[in-house]
């Protein structure tokens, strides 16, 4: 059996009642704060103890180049992938700084791009291969190197964990988040498709017909989510859905970034849709594709600030919300340790 089969860790609903017990005994009117009370009761589910804690977060950014690029889909060059994975590591990327404001664990992972990644603390330089084929002539990944990307997604995940956070990073990586949501959900390259890092109307015209081509190219070869991951996706997009099967797998919740992100939960979800209960969604993008997957997954964002920078930035604006939920369930009093009778409770 495929190792991503494996079940995911059962979440204790033991622990989820006794927090919704707690929840209604604090020192306020019951539901008043409103999803920071269902997070906690979430969290102390996902950690089997009434009063759950994040300590350890752990954010890693993985970065893969994409050969669909030479279509001309990208208003930026290829090696402008390194150029950020050496900011990331010098910690002037806003990733790295969330990273620091948090207190997380914080590495880049080279999956594989075509310029040499440097050689620093914070890089794990895995090189899988240089960058992805161009899906519009061959499929992006042969099954050795998928398979390979998604064990390196798994094994970044530490079995310390409380939170985990995945962030991404390739020139490309929109046309392929947007062909995955076309395949994946069967819509077309006119609602998936969006302007990316920022091309033109002639640009998004152009991802459109790419990723048509890509398609058609694919068809009888995407009939499995691996299938589809393997033709259609990119090393670090498969990283990241390694990962978050990992974590569910491991019983650490994931908090999912934006468009190419959200294309690797669903991933994740069709490789092991177990996984589903371990996801938590930070924000809606603005590439159209990306509420056609949150809806696809059933998932409500905790964020609404019109980001669309990637590297895993919005849900780690997510840690400290997530952090205070679990702050106030914990150490707000009750009405009985408040010397309040339940008479006089709100």
């Amino acid at each position: 059996m495929d190792w991503w089969l494996k079940p995911v860790t059962d979440i204790s609903r033991q622990s989820r009642e006794a927090a919704l017990e707690r929840q209604q005994q604090l020192t306020k009117p019951a539901g008043s704060l409103g999803t920071l009370e269902i997070l906690a009761v979430q969290f102390a589910g996902w950690q089997g103890k009434e009063k759950p804690e994040l300590n350890r977060i752990d954010i890693r950014v993985f970065a893969g180049d994409h050969g669909v690029v030479a279509e001309g889909v990208s208003a930026y060059p290829q090696a402008v992938t390194v150029e950020m994975i050496k900011n990331f590591a010098r910690g002037g990327a806003a990733i790295s700084v969330l990273a620091r404001q948090c207190g997380a664990t914080f590495n880049v992972v080279n999956m594989g791009t075509v310029v040499a990644s440097p050689n620093h603390e914070l890089v794990v330089n895995l090189q899988l291969a240089e960058g992805t084929n161009n899906f519009c002539q061959l499929p992006a990944m042969d099954e050795d190197t998928v398979r390979c990307a998604l064990a390196a997604g798994a094994e970044e995940i530490p079995s310390s964990s409380d939170l985990f956070v995945g962030g991404e990073m390739g020139i490309g990586n929109t046309t392929s988040a947007a062909a995955l949501t076309s395949a994946f959900l069967g819509l077309s390259p006119d609602v998936s498709v969006g302007r990316g890092t920022g091309v033109d109307d002639d640009g998004v015209v152009k991802k459109r017909e790419v990723v048509s081509r890509a398609l058609r190219l694919h068809e009888e070869h995407c009939e499995t989510p691996l299938g589809i991951l393997r033709c259609l996706g990119g090393l670090e997009i498969a990283a990241l859905a390694g990962a978050y099967i990992s974590a569910a797998q491991q019983g650490i919740p994931s908090v999912v970034d934006g468009y190419i992100c959200t294309a690797a939960a669903v991933a994740a979800c069709r490789l092991n849709p177990g996984v589903r209960d371990w996801l938590l969604f930070s924000h809606c993008s603005a590439e159209p594709g990306h509420r056609y997957l949150l809806d696809e997954l059933s998932a409500e964002p905790l964020l609404d600030l019109g980001l669309r920078l990637g590297e895993g930035s919005g849900a780690a604006l997510v840690i400290p919300l997530l952090q205070s939920a679990c702050r106030l369930h914990n150490e707000m009093a009750t009405f009985a340790e408040a010397g309040v009778s339940e008479q006089e409770a709100p």
